[in-house]
């Protein structure tokens, strides 16, 4: 029953896919079934076009992604309306981060951006110019390298990364709640950030929707604690609008803790996490909050540090610091709050395999337009991967460990999806020939016939005989009244019909005899003449 399920929603889900291609559908269709079938990486996007299943050329492929049409508000009410993994508490986990694509090479490409990287080169930190796009996607629980993304924007130069996000974030939040995936009473959507976002902006631009904000903070940041208690101050002056100081990097001001837990891990050992509770940041008239409207806000959270043993990579285990944006946290909401920051790596394997196996990145795209259309195309692509995960086979190489059928990566999956489509329902993706323009010239038509050689001028052509045994037919005549069938006084004996060579014919050499004994069929009792 769950795999019939799977496979009900998979064809669906293409079925929606492809209804979402408003312009050069056909061929946008079938990119996406040669980016996933293809064996191997995608290492240029040209070499799709020889996949079985794009059955159109090369150009149709990059006039699909040129010129076509792809509607992206319905494609992203389908993803928002599909099964999506859940906590263990029912909880949505949402990761969003940011991927570059990077065009050092493309001088005249528009809206490209100087892009954040590191590793690239001499292993430093580089700004290279390229697209970078915002992805949100939906979390599993424990170790795995599944993630289901539910949407992608690129970024534009000078963009607000913290604006551009809340905006995708409250959009993607509103679909979820009108697709069912949240009710009242469910718990709050958890958004999980890296450092490279405001996470106390976002939580204070996100108020109102039923979302949690959990994002990691630089080691250097400083905080401040509730405003105390007001005290008659016979001297008077203003009350204090901020408390006490609580400097990340100096334990003399971190105070008593509110919580501590104490986890064993098979990875990193005893991981350790403290929590303080109602911490802000002290904000001030510029950046962000320059145009601010009224007095500034005080966007009050728990503040959580983590500590592991040590690294599975054996480097230096430095402590984590992490934001909440709700107060009030129990021991419960601790270990919940970094056990699912750990699963927000999970997003760097899905980037990692839409660019090395998918090959997100591969094309050479002038317009941003295009690598629009074929990022969507990246997306639905992985999407199809993730609901044939309970489908397909373990079909792996003699070198890998067998896996359980859920416990399959996307890159195995992918092997075995080209058996798997073939079961599935196909679109109407035959190839269409273009109609001819108003008034065009139509070339006339070429027939093209076969000129048979005589060996007689005054015989006719021979006309060869089943390979089958026949009887003799009534001969026809032609146009000018001769008969189809030559004399048999001009015809060699081998030759004629229902004539079957004796064993004296089993001596004559292939050059004696001008034809093949493939015609004859019955027996006669005079031996072939030669020639």
């Amino acid at each position: 029953m769950e795999k019939r399920t799977a496979f009900a929603t998979l064809s669906r889900f293409r079925a929606e896919f492809y209804e979402c291609l408003n312009g050069r559908g056909d061929a946008l269709f079938e990119l996406a079934g040669a980016l996933l079938c293809t064996e191997g990486p995608v290492r240029t996007l040209v070499d799709l076009a020889l996949a079985p299943e794009h059955r159109r050329g090369h150009g149709a492929l990059y006039g699909g992604l040129n010129n076509g049409r792809l509607g992206v508000a319905r494609l992203r009410r389908t993803l928002a309306g599909l099964p999506l993994p859940k906590a263990a508490d029912g909880r949505l986990v949402l990761a969003a981060d940011v991927s570059p694509w990077l065009r050092p090479d493309a001088a005249t490409a528009p809206d490209r951006s100087f892009c954040h990287t590191y590793g690239r080169g001499e292993g430093r930190h580089q700004m290279i110019p390229g697209w970078p796009y915002s992805v949100v996607a939906a979390l599993e629980t424990g170790r795995t390298s599944w993630t289901a993304p539910l949407d992608a924007i690129s970024l534009g130069p000078g963009a607000d990364v913290a604006a551009v996000t809340t905006a995708q974030i409250h959009d993607l939040v509103e679909r979820l709640i009108a697709a069912g995936q949240w009710t009242d009473g469910d718990p709050y959507v958890l958004i999980v950030l890296d450092a490279g976002y405001d996470a106390p902006r976002i939580a204070h631009l996100l108020e109102g929707l039923p979302v949690e904000i959990l994002g990691r903070m630089r080691s250097d940041r400083v905080l401040r604690r509730p405003i105390p208690p007001r005290v008659y101050d016979p001297k008077g002056g203003r009350p204090p609008k901020h408390g006490g100081e609580f400097v990340f990097g100096d334990p003399d001001t971190w105070g008593t803790e509110q919580a501590v837990t104490v986890t064993d891990t098979r990875l990193y050992g005893k991981a350790t996490a403290r929590a303080w509770d109602r911490l802000h940041p002290r904000l001030t008239r510029r950046a962000a909050w320059l145009d601010h409207d009224g007095p500034l806000p005080l966007i009050e959270g728990t503040v959580i540090r983590l500590r592991v043993e040590r690294l599975p990579s054996g480097g230096e285990n430095k402590p984590v610091w992490l934001w909440w944006s709700r107060t009030g946290a129990t021991r419960a909401d601790i270990d919940r709050c970094w056990q699912s920051f750990l699963r927000r790596f999970d997003l760097e394997h899905t980037f990692r395999m839409i660019k090395q196996t998918l090959g997100w990145t591969k094309p050479r795209q002038r317009s941003p337009q295009a690598a629009d259309r074929w990022t969507w195309l990246v997306v639905a692509a992985h999407t199809q991967l993730r609901l044939a995960r309970p489908l397909a086979a373990d079909l792996r190489r003699p070198w890998e460990k067998p896996a359980e059928p859920n416990r399959l990566t996307p890159a195995r999956v992918r092997r075995g999806l080209r058996n798997l489509r073939a079961k599935m329902a196909s679109q109407r993706v035959h190839p269409n020939l273009p109609a001819p323009a108003p008034g065009a010239h139509r070339a006339p038509r070429t027939v093209v016939r076969q000129r048979v050689k005589k060996s007689d001028a005054s015989s006719p052509p021979v006309r060869h005989a089943p390979a089958r045994p026949t009887t003799r037919r009534a001969p026809s005549h032609g146009a000018r009244g001769r008969k189809a069938f030559p004399p048999t006084d001009r015809v060699p004996a081998c030759r004629r019909v229902g004539y079957s060579a004796p064993a004296a014919a089993r001596t004559c050499s292939p050059s004696m005899i001008t034809g093949s004994f493939a015609d004859t069929a019955t027996a006669a009792t005079s031996p072939p003449k030669p020639l």
